[in-house]
């Protein structure tokens, strides 16, 4: 069974990083994708996941030094290699479950109105 301290790491992070990226998505929705990313984190192969729990103890460092808003806006834009790869492995695995999930989610994660 995968650890779910290992998974339970990425969550601040995924959260707040789905809040900036998607700031229509309501609540309910964003934490239906977080843990859908913390599931998918904890059934990582071991190095993978070390590596992952590694980088998420360091952004959630990150996380609690300053503003959050800033933070997730300057970390989700590093060029340094694997450092670079967290926001996007959290970004595309919770974007692919919001869109398969809810196809009719719009760019900023709000629902599409209904024409009527």
């Amino acid at each position: 069974m995968p650890s779910r301290s290992s998974a339970s790491r990425v969550t601040p992070y995924a959260d707040a990083l789905l809040a900036r990226d998607l700031p229509a998505l309501d609540p309910q929705r964003r934490g239906e994708a977080v843990e859908f990313v913390a599931i998918r984190v904890a059934d990582l192969p071991a190095p993978m996941k070390l590596a992952v729990g590694i980088l998420a103890v360091v952004f959630d460092l990150g996380l609690s030094l300053g503003s959050r808003r800033t933070y997730i806006s300057v970390s989700s834009r590093l060029p340094i290699p694997f450092v670079s790869e967290y926001p996007r492995l959290i970004r595309s695995l919770a974007f692919a479950y919001v869109w398969e999930k809810w196809p009719d989610t719009r760019p900023d994660g709000g629902r599409a109105q209904v024409e009527a």
